[in-house]
């Protein structure tokens, strides 16, 4: 079994600071994709940030220059760090990994969700 253990949301006022890590333990080949989604209330899931095992990311534009994602392949983290955050920021954000547990199968996992809540 493979787990996300996410941390780092909070609340923070507008302009702020915060930085989110989510570590994957389990039965681990090798992470391939990491990278965090985010659900404001009443909306959908939507795609923040996403990273390659080989550095390559995709990076909703919202967040572009303000968000930088950055992962340990060693320790299978991957972390988000949000920078001039602003109030359309507030979500429950959540881990997302594609991983590869053997040499067969490749497996997508969701981390529990961690809340951001940015004041005005």
């Amino acid at each position: 079994q493979v787990q996300l253990v996410e941390s780092g949301g909070g609340l923070v006022q507008g302009g702020g600071s915060l930085r989110l890590s989510c570590a994957a333990s389990g039965r681990i080949f090798r992470p391939n994709v990491m990278g965090w989604y985010r659900q404001a209330p009443g909306k959908q899931r939507e795609l923040v940030a996403t990273m390659a095992s080989n550095g390559a990311t995709d990076i909703a534009d919202s967040v572009k220059g303000r968000f930088i994602i950055s992962r340990d392949n060693v320790k299978n983290t991957v972390y988000l760090q949000m920078n001039s955050l602003k109030p359309e920021d507030t979500a429950v954000y959540y881990c997302n990994a594609l991983i590869r547990v053997n040499i067969f199968n490749e497996n997508r996992y969701w981390g529990q969700g961690t809340q951001v809540t940015v004041s005005s």
